[in-house]
């Protein structure tokens, strides 16, 4: 049985290596010497990641558990933590807190100080150590020796990547085949990188180029199976209930089987887009849905269609799901969509989006098939203001009239190479009141320590920043920093990582250098 203290050297041993390679390497070699009721175990735990998930156990009661003394020696296993967490996460009833305290008082006071440490930062979700999903799926595919084309495909459609190599490592790549596109089970929906203007992505696609509108509005996957319609959102969450509306405009269609990929979106009586803030109240509601759907009404636009009856389309060319979107939903329920090569037509297009009140536009590959939960290259979105999705890393208490409130908030980006978030700057521009109290509440509960100024937080919350441009700094380790920097809104919607990189960052500071030199 392999001991949480060993998995603790292989953490330690990653998070010093700066090679992509190292770690790599430090992880197939751990892997290998995993037993097959350990492998989903350490691959969720070197990822950051528990098989439990998110247990109920706040920082207070974390940092409290870990206040006994550690033990002198190493005595744990996987299996045991594994275990000893299941029982936490499944007490239930009167008195379950103090229960759950308890336990997790006993599971610490068995850690030494480098397994405590190691656990803290699990539960906490701050285990960064440069072993995200894809190092990781290059260390599975590497330990196995399967191709790692068949990795990231099974990783695609898979719960999480321990389910991948628990696979894997039974059965080759034969078992892998389990894991494909199901009608009624969510996958993670396919995501864009940044290109600043038409031009460049014309540039980068380099063929005849898909271009649709980008709508400010709320991502949905929707799939049918005979009358039976669910609505998941970009988070997986079922939102069926909630849109009546789109599930009946479902059921009309002419398919038995679908699943398409779309933007929900309100829109006023003139036609135009409710702020995204509106659209999402559709979302959160549970009773009196009738009511706020006359208030409200919704509408899908679709722009993909992953599986039409018994087509499996996902793995195809983006012009063969369009033909088959287009088959199956009527134009009034399709994105609008232009495809061209010509520059002036693509501006026209980006024009007009922008007059009807949308985002901008998003430019794809005709050739390119759908990459469920990456965010590929062949996917682009451009937006009139340089904005980025980036993560408050801690935010400051304001003075004045916002004393009592967190208001400066510090935004930071994933280096994948350094394998940490880096900071971009600061801004306190762009918060209205009811933001300042929400985000208050949202960051004191995230708190991992403070120096009495800044309140640092686990890095959990996505805001949209709009800025004027990038500048080079020392001052900051990914030596880029925002200038003029206000928030638009909280992106309760995304993940960490699905929030922009350093290395988009970087392409935005790239383009806007090469234009001003121009």
């Amino acid at each position: 049985m392999t001991r949480l203290a060993d998995l603790v050297a292989t953490s330690n041993r990653i998070a010093a290596a700066s090679s992509r390679l190292t770690k790599i390497r430090e992880l197939g070699e751990c892997l290998r010497t995993l037993e097959r009721d350990e492998v989903r175990i350490g691959v969720l735990y070197l990822a950051g990641e528990t098989p439990q998930g998110r247990i109920g156990l706040g920082p207070s009661v974390l940092f409290r558990a870990a206040t006994t003394p550690p033990a002198d020696e190493p005595s744990l296993t996987l299996v045991d933590v594994d275990r000893q967490l299941s029982e936490i996460a499944g007490m239930r009833g009167a008195g379950c807190a103090q229960k759950r305290s308890a336990a997790l008082s006993g599971l610490f006071a068995r850690t030494t100080a480098a397994e405590r440490d190691f656990l803290l930062r699990l539960l906490l979700g701050e285990l960064r150590q440069g072993a995200l999903s894809g190092v990781m799926l290059d260390a599975i595919a590497a330990a196995s020796g399967v191709a790692i084309t068949q990795v990231r495909r099974a990783a695609m459609y898979a719960k999480d990547l321990g389910a991948v190599a628990e696979a894997v490592f039974a059965g080759g790549d034969a078992a892998l085949a389990q894991f494909g596109l199901q009608v009624l089970q969510p996958i993670a929906p396919m995501l864009a990188q940044t290109a600043t203007d038409v031009a460049e992505a014309l540039g980068a696609l380099n063929a005849e180029v898909l271009f649709e509108w980008k709508m400010d509005g709320a991502r949905i996957q929707v799939h049918k199976q005979g009358h039976e319609v669910r609505i998941y959102t970009r988070s997986l969450n079922d939102v069926t209930a909630a849109l009546p509306e789109i599930v009946e405009a479902i059921r009309a269609l002419p398919a038995q089987t679908l699943i398409l990929d779309g933007e929900a979106i309100a829109m006023n009586a003139a036609g135009r887009p409710h702020p995204f803030q509106i659209t999402m109240r559709r979302f959160g509601r549970k009773l009196d849905v009738e009511a706020l759907r006359t208030e409200l009404p919704m509408q899908a636009c679709y722009f993909d269609c992953l599986q039409r009856d018994d087509e499996r389309l996902a793995d195809r060319p983006g012009r063969e799901r369009l033909s088959a979107l287009v088959d199956v939903v009527p134009s009034s329920q399709q994105m609008p969509r232009l495809i061209t090569r010509d520059a002036a037509q693509a501006q026209a297009f980006y024009a007009a989006a922008l007059a009807a009140g949308h985002e901008g536009l998003m430019a794809k590959s005709l050739d390119a098939p759908y990459e469920a939960g990456a965010r590929g290259s062949s996917w682009l979105k451009i937006k009139r203001a340089h904005t980025l999705d980036l993560v408050v890393l801690a935010a400051e208490w304001g003075h004045g009239r916002r004393h009592g409130f967190l208001s400066n908030l510090h935004l930071g980006a994933w280096d994948p190479g350094a394998g940490t978030f880096v900071m971009l700057g600061k801004t306190f521009k762009g918060l209205t009141d009811a933001m300042l109290k929400e985000q208050t509440q949202a960051l004191l509960v995230r708190q991992t320590h403070t120096d009495g100024h800044t309140v640092h937080v686990r890095p959990e919350l996505v805001v949209e920043v709009a800025f004027s441009d990038l500048q080079a700094s020392p001052r900051y380790p990914g030596g880029l920093a925002l200038r003029l920097a206000r928030v638009k809104r909280y992106r309760y919607d995304k993940r960490p990582d699905e929030a922009d990189d350093l290395l988009a960052v970087r392409r935005i500071f790239a383009a806007q250098s090469s234009s001003s030199a121009v």
